[in-house]
């Protein structure tokens, strides 16, 4: 599975359509919790498959040394747990390629930070 962006805001998605918008509202209520931000607004999440009874999340982090990034990785998991039935399993693949920027970030992260 490739972790390149491949498409525009909030992230690319490659599944059934009922799915999108729950799987959206679940990531947006995912915290990372350095920053008090969604991960959906501070551009971590790379793209969502869903597929065969799985459900793929490609996120990022900040930077490498990220000390939270098992909160996150646990915190999509469980999110993703509470919205879907119990026999589609949640991966969730952490991607370094390519990096994260702010770029990356929503405008109203933006102007969260500059705030």
């Amino acid at each position: 599975m490739s972790c390149a962006v491949v498409s525009a805001l909030p992230f690319p998605y490659d599944g059934p359509p009922a799915l999108r918008g729950p799987v959206l509202a679940a990531l947006t209520g995912v915290v990372d919790p350095e920053l008090s931000l969604s991960i959906v607004d501070v551009g971590l999440v790379y793209g969502v498959s869903v597929a065969a009874g799985e459900v793929r999340v490609r996120v990022t982090m900040t930077s490498a040394a990220c000390p939270v990034i098992d909160v996150i990785v646990d915190d999509i998991e469980s999110a993703l747990d509470r919205l879907l039935p119990e026999e589609i399993r949640i991966g969730v693949d952490l991607c370094w390629d390519p990096p994260w920027t702010p770029d990356l970030m929503s405008e109203r992260a933006r102007r969260f930070m500059q705030g």
